[in-house]
């Protein structure tokens, strides 16, 4: 069997922020009702931490989970763990309305570390990206540039991007392009 591979391969660029392709990683998509007990104690147990509420992101010591709409969580582990974990929560989730897909090889996932990290959403995105409007570990599903993304910061010099991964060349060279060091506005910073 052949090893998961990034889309990217671990491309990286320093500019304002050093922008980096995360390598593979493990997602599963889940809906259902979020406000069913039994769906919000799996996931509890699938991250290790509280179920996040409306557009925030929980983060604990075996995963995290991304609140992406009313009724869907991205769930994130180690690519290697995602089948099995995702069986697993099938199997705990069997008796609800639920779906759970693993779908680690459709995504791409890029980090963005720098105090630019705001500006550098800024210009990309239509998404207020002021630190009133997007408080650490809250999620915005929008566009970067003109594919669909969803970003949140896990602290203020660090951001995460998802996008399809059949648009990651296109998102990592828009990332690129906006994090160039001679294009620095300095609004947010």
């Amino acid at each position: 069997m052949s090893e998961p591979v990034s889309a990217l391969k671990g491309a990286k660029f320093d500019g304002l922020v050093q922008v980096a392709e995360a390598g593979v990683q493990g997602m599963i998509s889940l809906r259902g009702d979020l406000a069913d007990a039994g769906l919000r104690a799996a996931v509890e147990g699938f991250t290790g931490a509280a179920f996040p509420e409306a557009r925030m992101v929980s983060a604990g010591a075996t995963g995290s989970a991304l609140w992406m709409s009313p009724d869907e969580l991205l769930l994130l582990c180690s690519r290697a763990d995602a089948p099995a974990k995702s069986a697993e929560l099938a199997q705990t989730l069997s008796g609800s309305h639920a779906l759970v897909a693993e779908i680690s090889d459709a995504r791409a996932m890029f980090t963005l570390n720098g105090a630019h990290v705001r500006e550098v959403l800024a210009k990309l995105c239509p998404a207020d990206m002021a630190p009133g409007a997007l408080p650490v570990n809250e999620l915005r599903r929008t566009k970067l540039a003109q594919v669909a993304a969803a970003v949140w910061l896990s602290d203020e010099a660090t951001a995460h991007v998802i996008c399809f991964r059949s648009v990651a060349d296109y998102a990592f060279g828009a990332l690129k392009a906006a994090s160039h060091k001679a294009s620095a506005v300095n609004h947010l910073v």
